[in-house]
C-alpha cells in the first residue's frame, strides 16, 4: 500500500470535526473534545496522518497524557495505524527516562537518587519531627497538600501565603503545615531520595542549565501532544515548556467541562489561554457524542449548561449520535440503606437479564460511601471490584498467581493452548473454572485470576498488530512464555485487565472510563456538592463531577439520592445540580425569586412519600404513585385479571355515558391487576380510587380480583351516580 492511500485509509470514517483536527496545518493546534467525540482518534490519527505523508518522524514525537492506561492505549492506536516509534507516555515516564538516561551526566558520576513510591512514610516521619502525631488518614492528608504545593511551584517557605491565596482547605494550621513540608524536604535529602515531582523538576533543571542536555532533547523530540491538557498543572506545563524552548509544534487536547482535579494543583487556565498564548493557533471544537445514547447527552447538556466561571466560556454543546435509549431515571429513597440495598437488586436484575457486570459502575463523591454498596452487593450475591482500592497486580492472589505461571512453564508442553496452559498453572494457587464463591472478599479474589485467563484468551486470540503496508507476519502459537512476558511488560505499564464485576468508583477515578450501565448515587446536598465546596469555583468543580459522572454511560443511567443517612436521620435536600427528570409534571419546581408567598409555601410543602413497593425509591409521577411502583421495576400483572377489569370499565363507562378514564384510567387498572387487593382498605390504597369511588365500584372491582366474571358482577345492571 502507498503513502498517499495509507495516509487516506486514516482519514476514513472520520467525521467533520475530527477530519480538521488531523489534517491542522502544523504548529499551534487546540482540539476542545467533549466527552464521548472520539479525541483518542482524533489525536493518534494526527499523529499517524502527520507521519505518513513525510510532514514528521514518528521518533520525533513526544506524546504524553496522565495515566499509563490512556498511554498504551495511544501506543496501540498508533502501531495499527503504521505510526512506530512515537513515544506516547505519562508526563512522569517521559520524565522520568530522561533523567535516568542523562543521570550519569546530570550527577557527576553519582548514583541516582531512590524514587519514592509514595510520599506516607516520610511524611509521618517529618510530622513527628515538628511534633505532630498522625495516623495513615492525617498523613494522607499532609502528602496531599505538599503535593499540591510542589506541583504548584511553591516552596515551604512560601506556602503559608500560597494556601491562603488559593483558599486551601487545610489539614492543620498552615505554618504548621509548612514545617512538616520543610521537614519532609530535609528528611529526602538526607536519605538520597526523590519524589515524583523531584523527579520532574530535575528533568526541567537538566534542559534549562544543561545546553548539551537541552540540545539533545530538543533535536530529539521537535513535535508535542498532549492529551487532557485540562488536568496539567504549572510544574508540568513548565516541563511541556522547557521542552518546547520556544518552539511552537504543539497539540493540546482537553475539554474545560471536566476539569475535575484542582485539588492537586491541576488547572484549565493553560488550556483557556491557549488561542492568546499562541496567536494563530488553530482551534477545533469536537461535538458529536458517540459514546452515550441522546438521552443521557440530553441530561449532560442539561447539567453543564447552568455552568458558570472561566471553564464555562469552553462550553460545548454535545450532540448525541447513537440512537435513543431509556430516560434517565431519578430515585428518591428514605435513607442510604436503601438505597444501597436497591441499586444492588437492580445490578442483580441487570446481571441476570444479560448485561455484563464489569459494564456496570456504581459511582460516588466520596470513597466512604463504597461501604453501603459493598455489602449490598455481596448480599445479593454480585461480584464488585473497588477502582483504585489497590493496585491489580499488588494483589497478593495475583502476585502469587503470576509467580505459579513462570513456575508452569516448567511443566507444562509449550504446545498447550494458553488458556489451557493458564488455567492449569493456577490450579496451583487453587483456582479452578466454573467453581466461583459467593459475593465478598472470597469472589473477589476468584475474579481477579479469572481476569488473567479472559486476558489469555484475547492475548492467545490476537494475531500481531502490523503497520499498515507490511505483509502478514509468520505466526506461532502463543506460548505460556508468551503470556508471562506479556504479563510483565503491562506491570512495568501498569496496563491492568479488565476484572468481571460491577466498578464502585469515586467520580476522580471514573475519569476516562465508560460503562454500559451507570448509577450515579449519593446525589444531596453536602455530599455533592461536598461542605467542602465554599467558593463559586469550588461549587463549579462539583458540578463537573457530576456533568463528568452523567457522560460515563453510555446508554442507562440512574440518579438517586437518599431523604436521610440513616434511618430515621435528618432530612436532606437533594444536590443543586439535578435538573427536574419528572416528565410527568408530578415533581414540585422550585419557586423563583419573583414568586409569591402562596407559591413558596407551595415549595416547602412536603408532599406524602410514596415509595415503590419493589425497589423502594420514592416514586415522583402520578402514573408511578398510582402503580406503585417505578415504571423500570419489573410487573407482576395478572394478565386475566386485567383484561377481565378492562371489559368491566368499558360496560360501566358505557352505561354512564362517560369516557372511560373518568371511572378509572389505565393506571389505576395495572394497579389494580398488580397489586389484587382482598379488602376495601387495600382497595382505597391505591392512588385513584377514594372514597366515593370505593361506594360506587368497590364491591364488583373486589369480586373481579377474587376470580367473577364480567358477566357475574354487571348483567345488564347500570351504575348511577349520585347527584
Amino acid at each position: 500500500m502507498g503513502v498517499h492511500s495509507a495516509s487516506e485509509l486514516v482519514l476514513a470514517g472520520l467525521d467533520p470535526e475530527q477530519r480538521a483536527a488531523v489534517t491542522a496545518p502544523a504548529g499551534p493546534v487546540c482540539v476542545l473534545a467533549g466527552a464521548g467525540t472520539g479525541k483518542t482518534r482524533a489525536v493518534t490519527s494526527r499523529i499517524a496522518h502527520r507521519a505518513l505523508t513525510g510532514e514528521v518522524s514518528p521518533r520525533h514525537v513526544l506524546a504524553v497524557t496522565f495515566t499509563a492506561r490512556a498511554a498504551a492505549e495511544m501506543r496501540a492506536r498508533l502501531t495499527a495505524l503504521g505510526a512506530q516509534g512515537v513515544q506516547a507516555r505519562t508526563f512522569h515516564a517521559a520524565a522520568l527516562r530522561q533523567v535516568r538516561y542523562f543521570a550519569p551526566r546530570l550527577l557527576a558520576g553519582r548514583a541516582m537518587p531512590e524514587l519514592l513510591d509514595s510520599k506516607a512514610r516520610v511524611v509521618t516521619l517529618a510530622a513527628a519531627r515538628v511534633g505532630l502525631r498522625t495516623d495513615r488518614a492525617a498523613a494522607r492528608d499532609l502528602a496531599g497538600e505538599i503535593e499540591w504545593a510542589k506541583s504548584s511551584l511553591v516552596e515551604p517557605g512560601e506556602y503559608v501565603v500560597a494556601a491562603a491565596k488559593a483558599l486551601r482547605d487545610t489539614p492543620h494550621e498552615p505554618a504548621k503545615v509548612a514545617e512538616v513540608f520543610a521537614a519532609y524536604e530535609r528528611l529526602k535529602r538526607s536519605n538520597g531520595v526523590i519524589d515524583f515531582e523531584d523527579m520532574l523538576r530535575a528533568a526541567v533543571w537538566g534542559i534549562e542549565e544543561h545546553p548539551d542536555v537541552a540540545e539533545q532533547v530538543r533535536g530529539q523530540y521537535r513535535h508535542f501532544v498532549v492529551d487532557e491538557y485540562q488536568d496539567v498543572n504549572p510544574l508540568q506545563q513548565r516541563l511541556l515548556e522547557t521542552w518546547l524552548g520556544g518552539r511552537d509544534d504543539l497539540t493540546v487536547v482537553g475539554d474545560a467541562s471536566q476539569t475535575i482535579y484542582s485539588f492537586t494543583g491541576a488547572t484549565s487556565a493553560y488550556l483557556v489561554d491557549f488561542p492568546r498564548r499562541h496567536r494563530g493557533a488553530t482551534v477545533v471544537r469536537l461535538v458529536r457524542d458517540y459514546r452515550s445514547t441522546p438521552q443521557v447527552v440530553g441530561l449532560a447538556n442539561a447539567v453543564i449548561s447552568q455552568a458558570r466561571g472561566t471553564e464555562a466560556r469552553l462550553r460545548l454543546e454535545l450532540r448525541g449520535q447513537r440512537p435513543t435509549g431509556p430516560e434517565p431515571e431519578l430515585r428518591i429513597f428514605t435513607d442510604e440503606p436503601a438505597e444501597a440495598a436497591a441499586v444492588a437488586t437492580r445490578c442483580r436484575a441487570l446481571v441476570d437479564a444479560g448485561t455484563p457486570a464489569r459494564e456496570i459502575a456504581v459511582l460516588f463523591r466520596a470513597n466512604a460511601q463504597s461501604e453501603a454498596y459493598e455489602k449490598a452487593l455481596t448480599d445479593a450475591e454480585v461480584p464488585y471490584v473497588v477502582q483504585g482500592a489497590e493496585r491489580f497486580f499488588e494483589r497478593p492472589e495475583v502476585r502469587q498467581a503470576m509467580v505459579a505461571l513462570r513456575a508452569a512453564t516448567r511443566s507444562i508442553p509449550g504446545d498447550t493452548p494458553l488458556r489451557d496452559a493458564v488455567v492449569e498453572g493456577l490450579s496451583a494457587v487453587g483456582w479452578a473454572p466454573d467453581a466461583a464463591p459467593a459475593g465478598g472478599a472470597a469472589r473477589e479474589r476468584w475474579e481477579a485470576l479469572a481476569a488473567l485467563v479472559q486476558l489469555a484468551e484475547e492475548y492467545g486470540a490476537s494475531p500481531p498488530v502490523l503497520p499498515i503496508g507490511e505483509a502478514a507476519a509468520v505466526e506461532r502459537p502463543v506460548t505460556l512464555a508468551d503470556f508471562n512476558d506479556e504479563l510483565a511488560r503491562r506491570v512495568a505499564q501498569q496496563h491492568v485487565p479488565t476484572v468481571e464485576g460491577v466498578t464502585l468508583a469515586s467520580l476522580h477515578s471514573a475519569k476516562g472510563l465508560e460503562w454500559d450501565a451507570v448509577f450515579l448515587v449519593g446525589l444531596s446536598e453536602g455530599t455533592l456538592p461536598t461542605t467542602y465546596a465554599r467558593t463559586a469555583e469550588q461549587v463549579e468543580e462539583e458540578r463537573r463531577l457530576l456533568y463528568v459522572g452523567i457522560t460515563r454511560a453510555r446508554e442507562w443511567l440512574w440518579l438517586s439520592y437518599a431523604v436521610a443517612r440513616s434511618p430515621g436521620g435528618r432530612a436532606r435536600r437533594p444536590s443543586r445540580f439535578l435538573p427536574q427528570l419528572d416528565r410527568s409534571g408530578g415533581g414540585t419546581e422550585r419557586a423563583g425569586a419573583g414568586a409569591g408567598p402562596a407559591a413558596r409555601r407551595v415549595e416547602r410543602r412536603r408532599p406524602q412519600m410514596v415509595p415503590c413497593r419493589i425497589c423502594g425509591a420514592t416514586l415522583l409521577a402520578g402514573p408511578d404513585r398510582k402503580l406503585g411502583r417505578c415504571p423500570t421495576c419489573p410487573s407482576d400483572i395478572d394478565q386475566g385479571l386485567y383484561e377481565r377489569l378492562h371489559d368491566w370499565r368499558a360496560r360501566v363507562a358505557g352505561a354512564q355515558k362517560v369516557p372511560a378514564y373518568v371511572v378509572f384510567t389505565d393506571a389505576t387498572l395495572v394497579a389494580l391487576a398488580e397489586r389484587r387487593p382482598g379488602r376495601p382498605e387495600e382497595l382505597i390504597a391505591i392512588a385513584g380510587i377514594g372514597p366515593r369511588k370505593l361506594g360506587l365500584y368497590g364491591d364488583p372491582v373486589l369480586a373481579l380480583v377474587e376470580g367473577a366474571a364480567v358477566d357475574d358482577v354487571c348483567p345488564e345492571k347500570t351504575f348511577e351516580i349520585e347527584p
